[in-house]
């Protein structure tokens, strides 16, 4: 029974309670420092909720991290040199520190601090390991250790003098969260720390987000951006950027949501292009978020049942919280907002700054308050912010802050267990505890410990646990400690939940790799299960396929494009365990009879095959592919590798790849399915006698030499985020997308067209003359606004100079001055509504 299932009989009349409680105190004109208790009267939180206060000063100040350790004790990271004055004059002094707080009378409040670390400048992360941390400040990684027992730190050792080396807090590392994998990970990095055989082991990894990360029970780390507020990462670390002839579009860095809307229950004129129509409504209050972070996953079962897995989202700019709701379908994650138009919780209070959150072990959901009036670096303040700020005396003071807990009224919180002192068959008994805390918490001891007593009773737990999430911890546990057991994974993975044996197929790889043996019977167990396994576990045997031989690897590979090449993601981890063979598996599938047929996923797999081809550089394969474009009839296979290898070709960097003895008679046939500057790029990767490449790339068309290494990116991108609609020839695609070729959407004003990727674009639309609408074509194109700035820039580069457009490139820059300038849109343009709003945008610039 969960721990919730008491509560539910009370819900509804809580709920009814809530509807007569007096709502949050009204803001003021002005924005005057609270005390802790008028803070409280500030809040609006979701009914059934209430919120309590843990900490505040002077027991706290400025706390921007908080973590709990193994006996229950919040560790607080405290950066009190950030803004505390428009100057931030402090944020070069040592006056930082980390603090551990504990309630020693069990009244619910923290009533002790002790002071781990001190005379720290801007201290920023905190990963805690054995008795210590790792902890970031001054621009590097420290390993602290408390070896005495008092819990003050009595050795600091320089671990990475790289870490957050860039030394602006909204744009350096930070963070931590210890993952399943037993890696630990930050947020705004590429890098990953590992502590393995008595050594710290520093790794590169693919870039997360902004600032705050956490994990969901599965492990996937989950992160977010100031302006787009949860993104994901559906596969684990590390196998998608594996291959370096393939830049994947999918799979890391996924945004689960496009909707930006959030819902202040005061106004917010104190920040950054308050003044830009469009960013505050009639009343002063954000429309969207502009400062998101920290997003937390919730893994407890002390809220009600539907609480478990979402996520909540700070806005510290906004004064609030906001919920979402997570579902899976398939291999992709999604989210939405189950409260529109009110957030789980919201302030008044114009100091109310939520900067970081934990679930703690007793379920209750804590947040960092951070309590102060200037939230934005001084790097990026602006005139307006300044003199707002001023105004509404945020300026002063500093060294202030709060924690606070939420929970379920009327929820009972029990003593938190000293996990230190359990014996590992407790411990062991904890990995399968309802709480992802008590898990990861178990988890993380007994990897510390690494007693070989421990491991029989781990195997038997891996092997027939009645809880899945227990045996997925043990079988972790294990990894960490380096006693991975293979002939327990063979068991798994011949049959057993997804979930344990797509992590039985990863943990298998590394022995396989040094066991050919091992190896092939891997290849046996996969290779007879059926052909309907799961999206999630056909996901990880793409990613994993990489350790197997030649042949199997090219049956298992065809096996998931034949049922699930329609997803990007499947055709991304098929390319990452493809490096250096990415020729012979397109010779595989041009062989495959079913390939006679052209299908929307097999010209893009084809077209990703042929640039990864060319980016390996072997000339051999190159010339391979001319011949197979060099046929007498020209159809779709042919016509896409030709394109493939010229839009690769604009951004080689080594001319001349190839050297031939005579002109390719390729590029002198009429039928030739390219225009002359696809041309021109493709005969960069060649070089025979009389002719070779300049080393400049002549302008085609609207675009330079940069221009046409965007051009190449933007084509990458489409493939995964557009062609899905629009066909990879641009020409639409049937009940999905209406044509991109000669329409004047796509040539026409680039801020119009940034504005339609920004917040998508519903209803008919005409393009060429003709009207497109449902069902014809689906009523709305969602919003591409989870795209960085470069990466739309790019494909709108592309489309406007493909399939015989021509339009100059757009810029980065004039993307992201476009989000800014249109900040506050919320909805898709309908056609009507953006033709009026460009028309209201070129009056308005009149002079």
């Amino acid at each position: 029974m969960r721990r919730s299932a008491s509560l539910c009989c009370g819900l509804v009349l809580l709920f009814l309670n809530s509807c007569q409680n007096p709502g949050p105190s009204p803001e003021t004109p002005d924005s005057p420092p609270r005390s802790p208790e008028e803070e409280a009267k500030t809040f609006q939180l979701e009914p059934g909720f209430e919120i309590q206060l843990v900490a505040s000063e002077p027991l706290v100040e400025s706390p921007v991290i908080i973590q709990f350790d193994q006996d229950g004790r919040l560790w607080v990271v405290e950066m009190r040199g950030y803004m505390n004055d428009m100057e931030g004059s402090e944020e070069h002094l040592p006056v930082g520190s980390v603090a551990i707080l504990e309630d020693t009378d069990a009244d619910g409040r923290m009533d002790k601090r002790t002071v781990y670390l001190d005379s720290l400048i801007m201290p920023r992360a905190l990963g805690l390991f054995q008795n210590g941390a790792l902890v970031a400040e001054n621009n590097a990684l420290w390993l602290t250790q408390d070896l005495d027992g008092d819990w003050r730190a009595d050795s600091k050792i320089l671990l990475d003098s790289t870490y957050s080396a860039n030394g602006i807090p909204e744009h350096s590392d930070n963070g931590f969260v210890r993952n399943v994998d037993n890696w630990y990970y930050s947020a705004k990095s590429r890098l990953r720390y590992r502590f393995e055989e008595g050594n710290w082991v520093r790794d590169s990894t693919e870039f997360r987000g902004q600032w705050g990360v956490s994990q969901d029970d599965q492990g996937r780390l989950i992160y977010n951006y100031n302006w787009s507020q949860l993104h994901g990462d559906l596969v684990p670390a590390n196998y998608l950027s594996r291959n370096k002839n393939h830049k994947p579009s999918s799979g890391i860095d996924h945004g689960l949501t496009i909707d930006r809307k959030i819902f202040p229950i005061r106004s917010n004129p104190a920040i950054n292009r308050g003044y830009i129509p469009g960013t505050l409504d009639s009343a002063g209050r954000l429309l969207e978020f502009t400062s998101a972070c920290a997003p937390t996953v919730y893994r407890s079962g002390l809220f009600p049942e539907e609480y478990l897995g979402n996520v909540f989202v700070l806005e510290n700019a906004g004064n609030l919280i906001k919920r979402n709701v997570v579902s899976e379908n398939g291999v992709l994650l999604d989210a939405h907002d189950p409260n529109p138009g009110r957030e789980f919780l919201a302030s008044t209070d114009e100091r109310f700054r939520p900067v970081q959150a934990t679930v703690g072990p007793d379920g209750a959901l804590y947040v960092a308050d951070m309590y102060q009036g200037i939230v934005q670096h001084g790097s990026y303040m602006t005139p307006y912010l300044q003199e707002q700020t001023r105004k509404r005396g945020l300026d002063s003071p500093g060294h202030m802050g709060r924690i606070w807990r939420m929970v379920p009224k009327g929820a009972a919180l029990g003593q938190t267990p000293k996990l230190s002192q359990a014996s590992n068959e407790e411990l062991i008994a904890y990995l399968s505890h309802e709480d992802g805390w008590y898990r990861d918490m178990a988890q993380r001891l007994l990897v510390e410990r690494n007693e070989p007593a421990s491991v029989p009773g781990l195997k038997s737990l891996a092997k027939a646990g009645r809880s899945e999430l227990g045996r997925f911890h043990a079988l972790w546990a294990l990894e960490g400690m380096g006693k991975v057991d293979p002939e327990l994974l063979l068991g798994l993975l011949e049959k057993d939940t997804d979930l344990l044996r797509a992590t039985a197929l990863r943990q298998l790889e590394k022995p396989a790799i040094q066991n050919p043996a091992l190896n092939s019977r891997i290849e046996e167990v996969v290779l007879a299960w059926p052909k309907d396994v799961s999206e999630k576990l056909s996901l990880q045997l793409a990613l994993s396929a990489g350790i197997f031989s030649p042949e199997a690897k090219g049956e298992i590979l065809i096996r998931i494009q034949r049922r699930h090449g329609n997803l990007a993601l499947m055709r991304d981890a098929m390319l990452s365990s493809l490096e250096g063979e990415e020729y012979g598996f397109l010779k595989r599938l041009l062989a495959d009879q079913a390939w006679n047929e052209a299908t929307p996923d097999r010209e893009i797999l084809l077209e990703m095959l042929t640039m990864a081809t060319v980016t390996h550089g072997d000339p051999a394969e190159i010339i391979g592919l001319l011949a197979f474009a060099d046929v007498p009839t020209l159809g779709w296979k042919e016509e896409t590798i030709l394109g493939g290898m010229a839009i690769k070709a604009a951004e080689a960097d080594r001319l001349g790849l190839v050297a031939l003895t005579e002109a390719p008679g390729i590029f002198a046939r009429p039928d030739l399915p390219l225009d002359a500057g696809k041309a021109e790029m493709l005969k960069r990767l060649f070089s025979w006698p009389g002719y070779q490449p300049e080393k400049t790339l002549a302008a085609v068309g609207n675009l330079d030499e940069k221009a046409m290494k965007q051009f190449a990116l933007g084509r990458t991108k489409y493939l995964t985020s557009c062609a899905g609609c629009h066909g990879s020839n641009g020409r639409g695609a049937s009940r999905m997308g209406p044509p991109l070729a000669g329409s004047e959407w796509v040539t026409g004003d680039e801020v119009r067209l940034s504005l339609i990727l920004l917040h998508g674009i519903e209803g008919p639309i005409e393009v060429a003359g003709r009207k497109y609408d449902a069902p014809e074509i689906l009523p709305v194109m969602p919003s591409h606004s989870t795209m960085d700035d470069g990466d739309i820039a790019a494909v709108l580069t592309y489309i406007r100079n493909e399939w015989g457009n021509q339009a100059p490139p757009v810029t980065g820059r004039t993307v992201g001055s476009t989000r800014h300038l249109n900040q506050g849109r919320v909805y898709p343009w309908s056609a009507a509504e953006l033709t009026q709003h460009m028309a209201s945008l070129a009056s308005a610039s009149k002079p």
